[in-house]
């Protein structure tokens, strides 16, 4: 699966398939507009590849890349999520005001390209620039009919990098069940829409929903909307359960196998790298985080030590603030789950926003209270 992050004002859309060649794709179309941030954490929680569609025109690429653009927090978020890859559509290279220039091409590369590694991208692995034009579509599929146009790009095509040159995804079939809840509907009963991160399950499967350890049963399954008998870790999911409600169900829960149940807790401690916040942050503070598909509140019980972000050197310190890492203790209102980032990365993320904006980055490193499997 992929999801398609715009910088511009785009609302969130419903999921679609796509078949080229040789793969498959399941494709979210996530908004752009900073009111809509939250839905496009939940897309990017669901992708294993981003693509990044950023406007190339004189003015508008400069709006979307200056503190407090889009294409800045984009980035982040998308990385925060797990997403270990990030196409950069560098689109509208058609424009009059661009004429495919190399010059503003490279100049795109040189101004993003530092920021996207301080977000944790490696350049040389992680990140791949296309020029295209979304208009008259030249290097989508095929290149321009025009030779001239963008004939210093030696490069592939869209279509034929995420066909053919795409890095291998590592799997967890063999794990315990661990499917994140995105959504939930009831049509004869109670479906879940989800993402399966570890193991596999067959229909007529006896599973718990955490963190309410609701017993269901896995009655019929759904594989990008094709009914199916099996699922595996990768697989974007249905779920028609049996032994819970509609109304019982949130977004952020977790289906696990019965005997190896995940982690749920209201205190943890976590590795947090502050972004983006002009005031000190010190124990009360409280503000909004997003892990996977939950939405939790948390307040700041105590800041552990802060770290020195090359040698990760620690020293205690009573109040965090922006550009530094530290080590901070939080509280939730409730219980939700989660693991520590080393257990399983995609329960163990989080990104932390507080009046409309993203703040901080984090990952769980200690479970301090709660319940878990061994109890």
């Amino acid at each position: 699966m992929f999801v398609v992050v715009f910088s511009r004002d785009w609302q969130f859309r419903e999921r679609s398939t796509e078949n080229t060649e040789k793969k498959h794709f399941t494709i979210l179309d996530a908004p752009g507009h900073k009111s809509y941030v939250p839905n496009m954490i939940n897309g990017a929680n669901q992708a294993d590849l981003a693509v990044l569609v950023i406007s190339a025109r004189k003015g508008e690429f400069e709006t979307g890349f200056d503190r407090g653009g889009q294409t800045r927090e984009h980035a982040m978020l998308v990385k925060t999520a797990g997403v270990k890859h990030l196409v950069i559509l560098v689109n509208k290279m058609d424009d009059p005001s661009v004429a495919w220039d190399v010059e503003r091409w490279n100049e795109i590369q040189e101004r993003l390209t530092p920021y996207l590694k301080k977000c944790g991208f490696n350049p040389k692995t992680d990140i791949t620039y296309i020029p295209c034009s979304g208009l008259t579509g030249a290097f989508i599929k095929d290149r321009p009919e025009n030779s001239e146009q963008g004939s210093w790009y030696t490069g592939p095509c869209f279509i034929e990098y995420i066909d053919n040159m795409l890095p291998s995804i590592s799997r967890d079939f063999d794990g315990p069940v661990r499917c994140i809840i995105h959504d939930k509907f009831s049509e004869m009963g109670t479906v879940v829409i989800g993402k399966m991160e570890s193991g596999c399950v067959v229909k007529g499967q006896s599973l718990v929903i955490m963190p309410n350890r609701t017993v269901v049963q896995v009655m019929q399954i759904w594989s990008d909307e094709v009914e199916t008998d099996r699922v595996v870790c990768g697989d974007n999911i249905r779920f028609k359960l049996k032994g819970v409600e509609e109304a019982e169900v949130q977004n952020g829960f977790i289906i696990c196998s019965p005997d190896a149940l995940c982690s749920v807790a209201r205190v943890f401690d976590a590795e947090v790298l502050i972004m983006d916040h002009k005031s000190i942050i010190a124990p009360g503070y409280s503000c909004v985080m997003h892990i996977q598909s939950a939405i939790e509140e948390v307040v700041v019980k105590n800041v552990i030590c802060t770290m020195d972000k090359k040698t990760n050197e620690k020293k205690k310190a009573r109040f965090v603030k922006q550009d530094e890492k530290a080590i901070l203790r939080f509280e939730s209102s409730e219980l939700f789950c989660l693991e520590p980032f080393k257990v399983l990365p995609q329960l163990g993320r989080f990104t932390l926003r507080d009046e409309g904006k993203t703040i901080a980055i984090g990952k769980v490193v200690k479970v301090v209270s709660g319940t878990t499997e061994a109890n």
